[in-house]
């Protein structure tokens, strides 16, 4: 069994053959880590990279996501049996008086076809709730989404939260969503601003300095 059709299959958004193909393969021997990092990962980095570019649009990438994560579901408990290391872990986040999710989803399925653990907090976070996240997990990641212009001041809240209670430095907050930019995210001091689902795993690990 080819990787190389489990690629396929998960740029084009074929969950059936993503499925078939990963079991097969592992029907074969091929290692569940070999699977996971040589075609499921590189697929969904390719469909963020053609997603950046304007080549492929969120339905696209929330199909390719979907068939990722039906392999991902094969791979999961068989590469937990393994112990082996993620890439980081993150907590995501939409924040308080905010009830979008869509996104938030979209970025969390990016994030883990990337490689990351996900810790998802929902929608409608409130600061305290971020805070005792990363005292709980100390997560590398802290993602946070706004999709409505008054519930950006929310991001401002929990930066100043996670400052008040001694534990901004130990983390690195990731921003996005539609009202969100660059500019914002620097004005009140995040470590990383992701404009798209897309782009946020690329983000991530340029925050983490990993590959």
């Amino acid at each position: 069994m080819s990787l190389d059709t489990i690629y396929d299959a998960v740029l084009r958004g074929d969950a059936k053959t993503a499925t078939a193909d990963t079991q097969a393969a592992l029907d074969d021997g091929v290692n569940p880590n070999e699977i996971l990092h040589e075609a499921c990962i590189p697929a969904m980095t390719e469909v963020g990279r053609l997603f950046e570019n304007g080549d492929k649009f969120i339905p696209e990438m929330m199909i390719a996501a979907r068939a990722m994560q039906s392999a991902v579901d094969i791979l999961k408990p068989l590469i937990l049996e393994e112990d082996v290391e993620v890439v980081g872990t993150i907590v995501l986040g939409t924040v308080a008086g905010d009830l979008h999710d869509i996104g938030k989803n979209l970025v969390g399925m990016m994030m883990e076809g990337a490689g990351f653990e996900i810790i998802d907090l929902g929608t409608d976070v409130p600061p305290e709730a971020f805070v005792q996240a990363v005292q709980k997990h100390s997560p590398d990641l802290l993602g946070m989404s706004a999709l409505l212009t008054t519930t950006m001041t929310s991001i401002t809240a929990t930066l100043e939260a996670l400052t008040e209670a001694g534990v901004r430095d130990k983390v690195k907050v990731i921003i996005g969503g539609a009202p969100i930019t660059q500019e914002f995210a620097n004005k009140v001091g995040a470590d990383g601003f992701a404009g798209d689902a897309g782009s946020a795993p690329r983000v991530a690990k340029a925050l983490l300095g990993v590959e």
